[in-house]
This record gives structure tokens, C-alpha cells and sequence, in this order.
């Protein structure tokens, strides 16, 4: 009997914690959204706007605080989001006081081809289409075609990821054959690259050449550079 009754017990409980549970998610889930909560992981590129991430979160509602919380499907949210040209990655939550939150990783362009129209390569080695909010200052790539990303990419992060490379490189030329020319700032010599390949030796030694020519004050004495070949730079004075 005293086993029985302890078994009730048991199950009353239970059930009492089930109705608490599903009432306050009830009235969890019927309150409105307080606030919309935007964050971009780097805030120096702004391809894409605030105000454009929050039409695609709230669409169809005046605003964020119009929005109840049991209408929400976080998971169309982030792809709807993800559908944007300009993102590469995006998470949308809910925090315990209401906030719809947006964590944006735009894509990063690290080069932009000339074409009709023109478009930006990005970090992936993938197509992206110029912004009307941001110009990213990029190398301007030439005479590659739609097949070759996967030959330039590596280049083109590499400069982008070297300090003096990246100030200084302002256009990428593919040649017939595969080699890359380099435009640079500032000079008036071109820098036949070669193949995409030794790449940060081939940076080391044209820093090499580019602090000596110009401790020596004949940089601008140069029609071109060649860095094909291992371990050595090839100039031709003017």
C-alpha cells in the first residue's frame, strides 16, 4: 500500500512538472521579440548593411518587436541570410530576455576581375558580386578567366596576408601559359611572377631586391624584375 501511494506520488509530480514545463514555454514562446541584436565578425568591410540584415530576419513584419517569439524558425532565418550574395556564414538565435540575435561573416574579397561587369574573387577561390555599400581595395586581376581561380587564389592570399605585399601589389595579370605579372604601386617596372608557386620565397627575395635598389636610390631605374627562376632576380634597367 505504502509502496503504491509513493508510486502516485511519483507520477503526480511528474505530471505537475510536465504542465509547469509546457505552460511556461507557452507563455515563453507567446511573448514578442525585444530587440534585434546584429553582430559582424569583421566590422571594416561592410558589404552588407544593418538595415538589409534586418528585413531578411523580420520580411513580412513592421518591425522586430511585432514579432512573437512562436512564429520564429531560426534555421529559414540564417537561409534566408545565407542566400545573400555578400555572407559567407551566419548563426540567428534567441537569448533568454528576448533579443533576436545575428552573428554575419561576410565573404572577404581578395581580388577583383576585370570582366563586363567586373566581380571579386574571394577568400574561398569563389565568384562574388561588387557591393553598392563598399569597395574593397584589392588587386585588379586581368586576363584570367573563370577556370583559372584555383591557380590565382593561392597568390592572391598570400598578399593579402603579407603586409608590404599587400600595400604595394595593385594588379594581377595572367599570361598565356600560366605565368602571373604584377603591377605595383608607385614603380613603373612590372614583376614577371611565374608559375603561382615558391611563393614566399619568391616574395623574400623581391623584398630583398626592392630594400636594396632602394637604399641604393636605383628602384626607379628598372623596366622589369623576373622572379621565375630559384633564388635569384632578374632586372632589366631601363
Amino acid at each position: 500500500m505504502k509502496r503504491s501511494i509513493e508510486i502516485i506520488k511519483f507520477i503526480f509530480l511528474l505530471g505537475l512538472m510536465a504542465f509547469l514545463f509546457s505552460f511556461t514555454k507557452k507563455r515563453n514562446d507567446a511573448r514578442k521579440i525585444t530587440k534585434l541584436d546584429v553582430v559582424f565578425v569583421d566590422e571594416n568591410s561592410p558589404f552588407i548593411t544593418y538595415n538589409t540584415v534586418n528585413k531578411l530576419l523580420i520580411q513580412n513584419h513592421d518591425k522586430v518587436t511585432s514579432i512573437g517569439k512562436e512564429t520564429l524558425v531560426l534555421k529559414k532565418m540564417e537561409q534566408r541570410l545565407l542566400e545573400n550574395p555578400m555572407v559567407r556564414d551566419a548563426q540567428v538565435y534567441i537569448s533568454v530576455d528576448g533579443t533576436l540575435g545575428a552573428k554575419i561573416e561576410q565573404r572577404k574579397p581578395i581580388g577583383r576581375v576585370s570582366a563586363s561587369p567586373d566581380y571579386y574573387l574571394d577568400a574561398d577561390g569563389k565568384k562574388m558580386p561588387l557591393s553598392d555599400v563598399y569597395s574593397a581595395r584589392v588587386p585588379i586581376i586581368t586576363g584570367t578567366s573563370k577556370n583559372n581561380f584555383a591557380e590565382v587564389t593561392p597568390l592572391l592570399l598570400k598578399i593579402e596576408s603579407d603586409e608590404f605585399m599587400k600595400s604595394s601589389v595593385v594588379g594581377l595579370n595572367r599570361k598565356t601559359g600560366g605565368d602571373i605579372e604584377l603591377e605595383l604601386r608607385k614603380v613603373d617596372f612590372k614583376v614577371l611572377f611565374g608559375q603561382p608557386e615558391n611563393i614566399d620565397k619568391k616574395f623574400q627575395n623581391f623584398k630583398a631586391f626592392y630594400k636594396k635598389t632602394k637604399q641604393d636610390s636605383t628602384l626607379y631605374g628598372y623596366n622589369n624584375v623576373n622572379l621565375k627562376f630559384d633564388n635569384q632576380v632578374i632586372a632589366t634597367k631601363k
